[in-house]
């Protein structure tokens, strides 16, 4: 595939500028090649987000560590957390206590503390993963007994819908649940990361207390 840079770096300005300070630009770069990754952090991007582990692992060597961010966004398996430990500043999707489990193993064995995002199946759609609503206060407690695990906050993707203005439904509902966590003392934790909105939905997203967006299509266009 072919990238327009200069249709990429104002993609960039015009996101940025439109969500100010308001929330942090995560680029979700899935599939997109590192040389591209780097122009992005030439234009500004200082966080990326990447959804596999083999693609990561691929592409790891050649981004530009010293101006990029790199949290990992996608479904992680157990048995793929020792690969990535040491190489993402954040894991957006623990969604169950084994993997909890996994990362404070491999953390502690590199006496690091993983920054994690517990993800939230917000519309309980089989097809996705992450906890329900409901076991989100459960989860959170029994978390807090990994040392090398900090709870950040919320992460959540809701279900397609007609319009943006349908997800406020969801994301009004986690921006609650958020403000609600952040406010009780949870060991082992900073709570101050929402991290809901994607390219279709990111101004709904942050009006709705999102403080990190991940935005992949409507930086790069859409993907093969």
């Amino acid at each position: 595939m072919i990238y327009d840079k200069q249709i990429i770096k104002e993609n960039i300005e015009r996101i940025t500028a439109e969500i100010k300070n308001r929330a942090t630009l995560l680029t979700a770069t899935k599939t997109i090649p590192a040389e591209i990754i780097n122009f992005a952090a030439d234009c500004g991007v200082t966080v990326i987000g990447e959804n596999r582990v083999n693609e990561l692992l691929e592409k790891y060597d050649r981004i530009d560590k010293e101006r990029l961010d790199i949290h990992f966004i996608g479904h992680l398996q157990t048995n793929k957390v020792k690969y990535i430990i040491d190489k993402v500043n954040l894991i957006h999707s623990v969604d169950s206590i084994k993997l909890a489990e996994e990362i404070n193993i491999h953390a502690c064995r590199i006496n690091k503390q993983m920054d994690i995002l517990v993800e939230v199946n917000i519309a309980n759609e089989p097809s996705k993963s992450g906890i329900l609503f409901e076991e989100i206060d459960e989860f959170t407690k029994k978390i807090q007994k990994f040392d090398n695990i900090r709870l950040r906050g919320l992460m959540a993707i809701p279900p397609k819908c007609e319009n943006s203005q349908e997800n406020c439904v969801f994301f009004d509902k986690l921006g609650k649940k958020f403000i609600d966590i952040s406010h009780k003392k949870v060991d082992n934790s900073n709570i101050g990361i929402l991290s809901i909105g994607m390219s279709s939905d990111y101004m709904s997203a942050i009006e709705n207390g999102s403080t990190l967006v991940r935005i992949g299509s409507a930086i790069f266009g859409t993907r093969n």
